[in-house]
């Protein structure tokens, strides 16, 4: 009777410790697989990229706008060039502001290539400045645009999102307006940089941008998976043998 109760406390011992390695190993299969949280400040290149470029773009397209206000040679271009002044002075506030609540550092200068088109605009006069004032900043917000929109779709920092929503409404809004003056060469704009239409490219793009999350390969979870019914199952036959 005593041998009875001892083998049927035996094979409730083996039960529970066959469960509890299933239950291991389900813990850890593929589909329940996630990476570890990044708690505070989440920015990356891409994010100072943005910061970046706004903060560029304000430094010397405010002096040209307000060159284009004084001295345009259509009323239209004069009109356009001191809105853009006006909005950028209002960006320029927003990235300054975001960039003190991220602890990061902007530029202070324009870039040398900047600086120069300011001196071809200082340069020039009447219809050759309308022309170099529209096909300078057009290009230029051209440029800006699809950065902004990458950024606000994959940042994690919603500082930097709002920033990359603020952003876009104006580069938008100021590409109409230079549009509106009639004098953007659409033959010279650049063409835009899209990715290659395969599957593989949006793989490699989700890859480029996990930032700094704790990553678990399909095959090592698998591993642990097996290695953990394989302890059940030894230990359940090491005791079966016992008994």
């Amino acid at each position: 009777m005593a041998s009875l109760e001892s083998a049927r406390r035996h094979r409730a011992y083996r039960v529970v410790l066959l469960l509890a390695a299933l239950g291991a190993g389900i813990g850890v299969l593929p589909g329940a697989a996630q990476a570890a949280p990044n708690p505070g400040v989440q920015m990356n290149a891409a994010d100072m990229t943005l910061l970046n470029g706004v903060r560029l773009a304000g430094l010397w397209e405010m002096p040209a706008g307000q060159m284009a206000a004084e001295k345009g040679q259509s009323a239209r271009v004069r009109e356009v060039g001191a809105e853009i002044a006006r909005q950028h002075a209002v960006l320029d506030q927003l990235v300054v502001e975001a960039a003190n609540k991220l602890g990061a550092t902007l530029p202070t200068d324009p870039t040398t290539e900047q600086k120069g088109w300011l001196t071809e605009m200082q340069n020039a006069k009447g219809a050759r400045f309308d022309q170099i004032f529209v096909t300078r900043l057009r290009v230029a917000h051209g440029k800006i645009f699809p950065v902004i929109g990458a950024v606000r779709a994959s940042t994690r920092d919603p500082i930097v999102r709002k920033l990359a929503e603020d952003s876009n409404k104006f580069v938008n809004d100021h590409m109409t307006m230079l549009e509106s003056t009639g004098l953007v060469r659409w033959q010279q704009l650049p063409p835009a940089a899209l990715p290659p239409a395969q599957s593989d490219s949006l793989v490699a793009a989700a890859a480029a941008n996990v930032g700094s999350g704790v990553q678990v390969s399909t095959s090592v979870v698998w591993a642990v998976f097996l290695i953990a019914l394989g302890t059940g199952g030894y230990a359940t036959w090491r005791l079966r043998r016992r008994s």
